[in-house]
This record gives structure tokens, sequence and C-alpha cells, in this order.
């Protein structure tokens, strides 16, 4: 009897287990858009026989658990768009695909959709700051404003030059794309802040892989996308007004962008901005940092049409500002900069004045893109982009006489681009992108300046061809990608009366291997390993005298080779009801690594005496993580956290490299009041920096020690009729800290800046 209820028993569980089997299928899947291949989130679907559904997250996938097989009906709506219905045979395996969604001409009233959706697509890691971050970050320069991002610091010349630094890599490691054209101006120099206005976006992104192979040389270290928002295809005014005015410095800013359709041809619509910015001198908490101000005044436009097979839009941008250099900078005689180096800041208080004398920079940048795209057929769309930019750099140094409104650098670079490229979806769940670039520069020191060029002219050329794929299974993405550039660089100039020409090409393959996988609802794994390389600047080879904005003597070196590297980065993201976290790791093989190193001697001339920097190369070793986190404790109460910690290692000499970040951490609380929409917000950080004690063998002073500011910000956010109204009070460096950043070069000479209240008003009609 005992054998007979064994047996009952296992023939049961065999039941059971395959009732279990049969009914634990699952339906997956990723919904994006079949126009350009970018995921959407909020996407709503429905299964007919089960009466339930599920909403896609923000990379635009979605699971349904616990099915049985059998024939299900899947309907997927999102606003906008036309919805897609199919029926479904389930059988043994579950079921995964990936839903293409196309727009529909709608016209709705009185919905208003908030969302997001990252500006590239890419297995590798993608922050980007938007919405109410963007909003707060608003009258800063992109390299402040990026900050807020993990993983990203700044390296800085003063307080108003400010570059983007990922990962330690900065300047031409890092590529800027102004609405998809690559930013080409002097960016080789550490004090040449990036020409772009960040008002116009709608969206900063910055990816954080080596995409050499998705957009060229000079993306190793990772790429920011600084992208407007997409242009209205019918009538619908909307007007952004920005006013802001900061104590420290006793600044200005107004900012205006309108966007309109138009009502008779549908499809065609159109944006303008404009923005002015005046600052004067900068104050450190004890004294004034003489000639620190800053004049602004930048404008874009924007014309598209779109139809259902072809679009075309022409993009104009134009961006011009002058800029003080800290007069302390630049000293008289060897006895005077070592006294100021060993002083630490200047010997006199200064002085408020919205005057900016020499030494100065004055620059300009136009840019001009046009891109269409055909769609061949739904599979299978045609691109092509042409872009011109114009960039006119002049550096100011102190001068006797007539000289002293002549630039002692001057340099006028033209850059075209054309990109031709075909994008392909297909139902299978394959997708991807081949293309060819073309890249022509031409660089000319403009005569008259009496002083010997720091950089040779030069006319420059790189081709590109490469290809990337993608295959996309419900939680699960992977990607391949490869590309060959050739570059050739004809540099002259004239050393001693004589002239002087050379020829040199560069040659490199690329490739990157990438995968994503949802591996919960609340749960995404990414990994991506990429090689890259960049081929040396002319700055790096051909440098040989004063480098006025830096107040330094740089050398170059013109046997220097490529840079060669592996990046491989790792991203763990979790995102709950109330918890959220991401960590990201990763390490990067560079081989014959350039960086400017300080030689500690000294160069003396009728000018002043300047520090001398000369480049070298080695081996370079760079790893680390980001992390950043935020939690929900009430409707009301919530904190946040982030932080890096990168290490650079010279494998040469064993020893470290100059200008990387130290390690540093900003954490806070938020106290919220009100509705969305119609609510107060308050918010308390303290920004934690280490001091860097992975020093170069030789520096010009020891690295300043490391500080704690706090930092508060109030917003506002509330309707005016119709329209919207958000006011934000934000104050830095509470408590007037005096602090030195060791990714300051000024930081021999001063303190960084004390306290600014910042007041910031922003209307939306």
């Amino acid at each position: 009897m005992k054998k007979i209820k064994l047996v009952l028993l296992f023939l049961c569980g065999l039941a059971n287990l395959s009732f279990g089997q049969d009914c634990n299928l699952a339906i997956r899947g990723k919904v994006i858009h079949l126009e350009n291949n970018e995921s959407i989130p909020g996407a709503y679907i429905w299964i007919e026989e089960i009466k339930n559904g599920a909403i896609t997250d923000l990379d635009g996938n979605f699971q349904i658990w616990n099915l049985c097989p059998g024939t299900y009906t899947i309907k997927i709506q999102y606003l906008g768009h036309q919805d897609i219905t199919e029926t479904i045979e389930l059988k043994s395996n579950s079921f995964n695909k990936t839903y293409r969604m196309e727009d529909s001409a709608l016209d709705l009233d009185g919905v208003e959709v908030h969302g997001h959706k990252d500006a590239v697509q890419t297995t590798s890691t993608v922050s980007a700051l938007y919405g109410e971050g963007l909003l707060e970050a608003r009258g800063e320069n992109l390299g402040e404003s990026l900050k807020r991002i993990s993983g990203v610091t700044s390296f800085s010349t003063g307080n108003s030059i400010s570059k983007p630094v990922i990962h330690g890599l900065h300047s031409n490691r890092i590529m800027i794309l102004n609405n998809g054209v690559r930013l080409e101006g002097q960016q080789w120099g550490a004090e040449h802040a990036p020409e772009i206005d960040p008002f116009l976006a709608d969206e900063i992104t910055v990816v954080k892989g080596a995409e050499t192979v998705r957009f060229g040389p000079e993306a190793m270290g990772g790429v920011i996308l600084v992208n407007p928002g997409e242009l209205p295809t019918k009538k619908d005014g909307k007007t952004d007004l920005y006013l802001l005015g900061a104590t420290n410095g006793r600044m200005g800013n107004l900012s205006i962008t309108h966007e309109n359709g138009s009502e008779k041809i549908q499809g065609l619509g159109y944006r303008i901005q404009g923005s002015v910015k005046r600052a004067g001198n900068i104050q450190s908490p004890d004294y004034y940092q003489s000639n620190t101000g800053l004049s602004e005044m930048n404008f874009s436009g924007t014309i598209g049409y779109t139809r259902a097979k072809l679009g075309t839009e022409l993009y104009f941008s134009h961006f011009n500002t002058e800029l003080g250099i800290l007069t302390d900078s630049h000293t008289g005689n060897l006895s005077d900069l070592e006294a100021i180096i060993e002083n630490g800041r200047p010997f006199s208080d200064g002085e408020f004045t919205y005057d900016i004398l020499n030494p100065k920079q004055k620059v300009s940048h136009n840019l001009l893109k046009l891109k269409s795209h055909y769609h061949i057929n739904p599979h299978w769309k045609a691109n092509i982009q042409y872009g011109y930019q114009a960039n006119h750099r002049r550096e100011f140094d102190k001068r006797r006489g007539d000289l002293n409104e002549k630039a002692s650098l001057d340099l006028e670079l033209y850059t075209n681009t054309l990109d031709l490229f075909v994008d392909h979806t297909h139902e299978n769940a394959l997708s991807g992108t081949w293309g060819f670039n073309l890249i022509q520069q031409a660089n000319s020191n403009v005569p008259g300046t009496g002083v010997t060029p720091l950089i040779p002219n030069y006319d420059m050329l790189n081709a590109g061809a490469y290809m990337m794929e993608k295959y996309s299974k419900g939680p699960f993405e992977v990607e391949i990608g490869a590309r060959f550039d050739y570059r050739t660089v004809a540099t002259a100039r004239f050393v001693d009366n004589e002239l002087e020409e050379r020829d040199l090409s560069y040659q490199n393959f690329t490739a990157f291997l990438g995968a994503y996988y949802q591996i919960s609802p609340s749960l995404t794994f990414s990994t991506n390993l990429g090689s890259a390389w960049r081929p040396p600047n002319v700055n790096e080879l051909f440098s040989q005298g004063l480098h006025h904005g830096a107040a330094a003597v740089e050398i170059g070196d013109p046997d220097l080779d490529s840079e060669k590297s592996l990046k491989w980065v790792n991203t763990l993201e979790f995102s709950g009801n109330q918890t959220s976290f991401e960590l990201t790791g990763y390490a990067n093989r560079i081989a014959d690594y350039i960086y400017l190193n300080p030689t500690g001697e000294v160069y003396v001339s009728l000018r002043g005496t300047f520090n001398v920097y000369e480049y070298l190369q080695a081996d370079a070793f760079l790893y680390g993580f980001d992390f950043s986190g935020s939690h929900q404790f009430t409707n009301r109460l919530s904190a946040y956290v982030k932080g890096s910690i990168i290490r650079a290692k010279n494998l040469d000499t064993e020893s470290y490299f100059p200008f990387i970040p130290s390690d540093r951490m900003d954490w806070g609380v938020a106290y919220k009041i009100g509705q969305e929409g119609n609510s107060h917000k308050f918010t308390v950080s303290n920004q934690l920096v280490a001091r860097q004690k992975r020093e170069p063998d030789f520096d010009l002073a020891p690295a300043p020690a490391g500080y704690a500011l706090v930092n508060f910000n109030y917003l506002k956010q509330f309707p005016i009729g119709e329209n919207k109204m958000n006011v934000g009070l934000q104050i830095s460096n509470l408590f007037n800290t005096s602090y030195k950043e060791y990714m300051n070069r000024f930081r021999y000479f001063t303190d960084d800046i004390g306290r600014n209240i910042t007041l910031k008003l922003n209307y939306q009609f």
C-alpha cells in the first residue's frame, strides 16, 4: 500500500511539474521607433486572452510572465503612433520580439506627455542631463553643467574656462556633438573651452565608452551630445524665457527660445534661440580675482520639413565670447613667479570691474548643418549630413604701445564634414548602420601678430568607413561594430625665415562588442569592450613657444605616435519604486598616451616669466568606478548620492600622470511640498573632494588639500494660466569656504570661487 501511495505521489508530482513548466512561459519584447530605432518608454501592451498587460520601461523593454501554451493576441499602443496588433502562438518556448512603431499624425489638445529617451542608442554606458536637472544647470558653462553626472568632472583654467572630463580624459579625447555635428574648434588647448551655448539643448547626453567606431577619432574617451528638442510639425507655438542673475561676478544672463510649426504646410517647423551673458571679476572668499570677467553673445536657428518618407533640416549656430585671463597668472620675472606660487594667492585684494583687459581671449564659432533622410522602404533609410564650421580664436598678451590691441595668437580654422549612412531595421530583430564620413580641415595663422606662431598652418583630411549591427530579442541586445580610418596632415611654417614643411599620415582599425540584458523588470546589466585610437594633434607635435591663454611655454614632439586604447565598461542599474542606483566600473589601457608634463624649468622674456611644459608619451592604465543612487523615503523626502574614483598609472615609470581627478562624492537630501507642476523643492547637498595623493614626480606646487562644500537649492514650479513659471534660488559654497581644485590650472596662483547666490527665472508660454 505504501508503494502504491509513493507511485501516486510521484505521478502527481510529475503532473504538477509538467503543468508548472507549461504555464511558466513568457512574452518578452522591446518597443522602438521605426523612424530612428530609439526606444519608446511608456508604451502600453495588452494581452486580450488574459486581460492583463505591461508598460515598457525607459529602455523600451516589457515582459509578461506565467503564460500557458496557446494563442494570444497582443496589442501595443503609444500616443501619436499607429497601434500594433499581432497574434502569437506560444508552444514550448517563450516568445521574444522587437516591435517598431510608426508615427501617426494626431491632433490632440490638453495632453502633456512627460518622458525621456536617450539621444544615442548604444550598449555603452549612457547618462543624460534633462528636465529638472538641466533646469538647475542653466547659466553654467558646459563643463560645469556636466559635473552633475557621476564620472564626469571638469578641467578648468580659472572659473570661466572649463572642459568636460570623462573617466580622466578630456580635450581631443572627448568628442562633443552640437546637434549631431562634431564640434571642431581649437579644442586641443587645455584653456580652450567648448564653443557651445548649453541653452540650445533640450538634453545633454554623455556616452562614457570608447565610441571611435560610431563617431571617429577623438571619441576614444567618450562623447557628449548637445541636442535640441524635436522640431514641431504643426502650428503649436512655444516660448522659453530664462533670466538669471548671480552675486559672484555680478553675472547677468538672458536666453529666449521660440519654436512653432506651419499651419498651411504640414511637417514644416522652425526654432530660433539666442542668449547674452555678462560677468565681472570673480571673488574668492577673501579677494577679487583680477581680470576674470566674461562677455558672451550666441544665436541659433533651425528650420525643418518632415513627411512620411522624406525629412530635411537646416541648422545654424553662432557663438561669440570674450574671456579675461587672471592677471596674476602672467608674472614679470622669475622671482615674481616663485613668490606668487609660494604665496598661493594674489598679493593684492583686487576690486570689482566688468572691464576685460589683456591677457584675454576672443573666440567666435559658426556652424552650419544640412541634413536629409529618405525612407527607401519600410526597412531601409538613407541619410546625408553636411557640416561647415568656421572658428576664429585670438589670444591677447600684455604688451606695450600700439601692439597692445594686436593678438599674440590669431588662428582661423575651417572644417567641412560629410556623413553618408544608411539605417536598417527588420522584423527579425536586426538593426544596424553602415556609413562613411569625411573630414577636411584647414588651419591658418593670421599674420601680423609679431610673434612666432605656437602651431604651424596645416591641412587635414580624414576618411572613415564603419558598420554597426545590433540584434535585439526581448530583454537581450548584442551589438558589434568595426571601423577603418585614414588621416593625412600637411604642415608648414617659417622658423628663422626658413620654410619648414612636413607631411604625416595615420591609419587605424577599431572595433567594439557590447551587450545589454534586462535581468528583471528592475535590474539591467550592460557591458561594452571597445578599441579606440587618436592621432597626435598638431600642437602636440609642433608646439614651440608661449601659449598665452595658458600662461605657459609648451614644447611638442614631431615623432609622437598615435594613441591606441582598449576600454571595457560595465554597468549595473537598478530602478525600483523607491530606490534606484547605478554602478559603473571601467578599465582603459592606452598605448602611447600623450600628456603635458611640467619640466620644472621657466622661460624668461620681455613679456614675463612662464613655466615650461613638454609633451611626453607613455603607456597608461586608467581604471575606476562611478556610482549614483537615490531613495524616496516618503512622498516628500528623498536623498541622493553620487561619486567617482579613478586611478591613472604611468606604466613606463610606475608613477602617476598630472591632472587626473581626485576621489569625490556628492550627497544631498531634498524635501518637496505640493503636487507636480505646482510645488516647492528644497535641496541641501554636500560635496566632498579628497586631496590628490597620486601626484606626478614633479609639479610646480603640491596638490591642494581636500575640501568640503555645502550647497543649497530651492525650486518653485507653478502655473500661470495655461503657462508655466519656474523660480530657482541656488547658493553655491554656502559657507564661503576657501579651497583649491586640483583640476584647475590656476590653482598655483589663486583660490577657487567663493560663495555665489544665483536667482533663476524661467517662463514657459
